[in-house]
């Protein structure tokens, strides 16, 4: 699963929930329960981050290979993968 696919399903489920506590009865919130929220709320947002940092980071990488492929034809080389690496197939 893509960093994509998971941000996406993380959103989700956090609209199903939203959705969800508008139907059910409010109640009051301990000032506990609330802290655990707010830890919760920031370790989602952390996570978020982290898989758009690294979605962010895998495309400049993709870029760069790209920039040296498009430069290697420019010189007439011929093109062809990095040592180690072979071509993903679908």
């Amino acid at each position: 699963m893509s960093n994509q696919d998971q941000e996406r399903d993380i959103r989700d489920r956090i609209a199903s929930q939203i959705q969800a506590a508008e139907h059910a009865p409010s109640k009051p919130i301990s000032p506990q329960d609330l802290q655990t929220l707010h830890l919760a709320a920031n370790r989602l947002d952390q996570l978020l981050q982290e898989a758009a940092d690294a979605d962010r980071e895998a495309l400049k990488i993709a870029a760069s290979r790209l920039d040296d492929l498009l430069r290697k034809i420019g010189k007439g080389k011929k093109a062809s993968h990095p040592k180690g690496q072979q071509r993903k197939q679908k």
